[in-house]
């Protein structure tokens, strides 16, 4: 198969387990906190990575390591409890559209970190993605004045750690397997994550007698292992054999799949949000589309 069917493979594989990742983490908050889930997810992808690739962690360069260390923070550690507590607040749905700036955020994380001259296309691209999303968030909160809007600066926060690593991946550990590369991210954030859990009161008697808990447990392991362990590997190869602005345009695919998963949950979706949704990917196509 060549390199670019290969490619392809993995960003439609991606864009279905990510986009229903998204749900799942709805799910998972019935039976558990924010931090919980954060925690559990962080130990359990942890514990299978690291399972199944510590013997590639010898081979790992020791120059290579504070990158893969800075790499899992930002990629896995901190993400995983910014979108469980983003969750409590907004709908899946609108969660896995706002995390379609990640393409933009790497523009923009280009030019203002890793010294990547921007052009007027790119800037045009990110007003345009940054319009789309004042309007989805302003609607959100006018058709759910249940739900608190502001939460969407978590999954913004989220999406900018997502750019940098993505950055960093690409620069930095190229010559990595990425089976090391999502083992070794892992290595440092397991014992953090399981402090956190202690913090929660996770191992106590009134979690788990919760009549929710196990089935919020049974999410919260499919999210471990196919939404961040298997997929982390698979993200990692797809930035080694494409770009950072190709491994990223997964959120262009995982919206649909999460906005389909979140109205068969009932939840509400409208044609201007739907609108929003699409100023926001035309301004991502138009921040990272290559000129002829």
């Amino acid at each position: 198969m060549k390199n670019v069917n290969i490619k392809w493979f993995y960003l439609i594989i991606l864009s279905i387990i990510w986009g229903s990742s998204f749900i799942l983490i709805k799910k998972s908050l019935l039976g558990l906190t924010a931090y919980q889930i954060g925690g559990l997810r962080n130990v359990l992808s942890g514990i299978i990575l690291i399972a199944f690739a510590y013997k590639g962690l010898k081979k790992i360069d020791k120059a290579k390591w504070k990158w893969i260390i800075i790499s899992g923070f930002l990629g896995s550690f901190f993400p995983a409890f910014l979108f469980a507590i983003a969750e409590t607040e907004i709908d899946s749905a609108i969660t896995s559209i706002l995390n379609s700036l990640v393409p933009l955020n790497t523009v923009l994380m280009g030019a203002a970190i890793f010294k990547i001259a921007s052009t007027k296309r790119q800037v045009l691209g990110v007003i345009i993605g940054f319009i789309g999303t004042a309007i989805l968030i302003l609607k959100g909160a006018d058709i759910n004045p249940n739900q608190n809007y502001l939460y969407a600066a978590y999954i913004i926060i989220a999406t900018l750690m997502y750019a940098a690593n993505v950055n960093i991946i690409k620069r930095h550990l190229q010559s990595v397997k990425p089976l090391t590369i999502a083992a070794g991210n892992y290595v440092f954030i397991v014992v953090p994550a399981f402090v956190v859990l202690l913090f929660t009161d996770f191992f106590t008697a009134k979690t788990f007698e919760s009549e929710a808990f196990y089935e919020s447990l049974i999410y919260i392991c499919i999210l471990s292992i196919f939404g961040t362990a298997l997929a982390k590997v698979f993200f990692f190869k797809l930035v080694q054999i494409s770009t950072p602005v190709f491994a990223t345009s997964v959120t262009y695919l995982m919206p649909i799949v999460a906005v389909i998963w979140g109205i068969t949950d009932g939840e509400t979706f409208t044609p201007l949000q739907a609108i929003a949704t699409a100023i926001i990917l035309a301004g991502v196509y138009i921040a990272n589309r290559k000129r002829k």
